[in-house]
């Protein structure tokens, strides 16, 4: 794939994480995240899973802006976020998946139901739905991270699934 296909496709993941729709990425969509996550979960922001959700989206956040907020407003552009997301993840597309892992560990917790350390097939396409993936994409990722089909996804392969998301960019994907 050439970089113009890569930097289009990167692009389109942007739309993922611009919640709101305004064509910019802030603080903002990712504390709604949070915000429709706990309430698709019937969970309160002032529990343990409810802080520790609140707090890994601002840690997203401000790993986001990090990489990609290049003229440090605060926000980041769709440009930005191409530029950033581009760059970081050819030269370390670890780093960027390790920047979600306080929240991806808090969302498999809020819809931890066994509260054992990992989510069932049908609560993490339930985050997916909620997050924004259509109905029949969420099903389809939740059940490719059930590697072991034992019908549960643990925190670690949320955020290795994150990292070939933001990595492996295939036609259509």
């Amino acid at each position: 794939m050439d970089s113009a296909e890569y930097e289009r496709k990167i692009a389109h993941r942007f739309a993922a994480f611009d919640q709101d729709g305004n064509g910019y990425i802030d603080r903002a969509d990712f504390n709604a995240a949070a915000a429709r996550l706990l309430a698709e979960f019937g969970t309160t922001a002032r529990c343990d899973k409810g802080q520790a959700l609140y707090t890994g989206a601002e840690a997203f956040w401000q790993g986001m802006a990090g990489i990609a907020d290049v003229d440090g407003d605060q926000r980041v552009t769709r440009e930005e976020f191409v530029g950033g997301a581009v760059k970081r993840l050819r030269d370390n597309p670890e780093r960027f998946a390790e920047i979600a892992r306080p929240f991806l560990r808090a969302a498999i917790a809020v819809a931890d139901r066994e509260n054992d350390g990992a989510a069932s097939v049908a609560a993490v396409e339930r985050v997916l739905r909620v997050l924004g993936a259509s109905e029949e994409i969420a099903g389809v990722a939740a059940r490719s991270l059930d590697t072991d089909g034992d019908g549960r996804i643990a925190e670690s392969d949320a955020v290795t699934a994150f990292a070939v998301y933001f990595t492996v960019i295939a036609p259509d994907a």
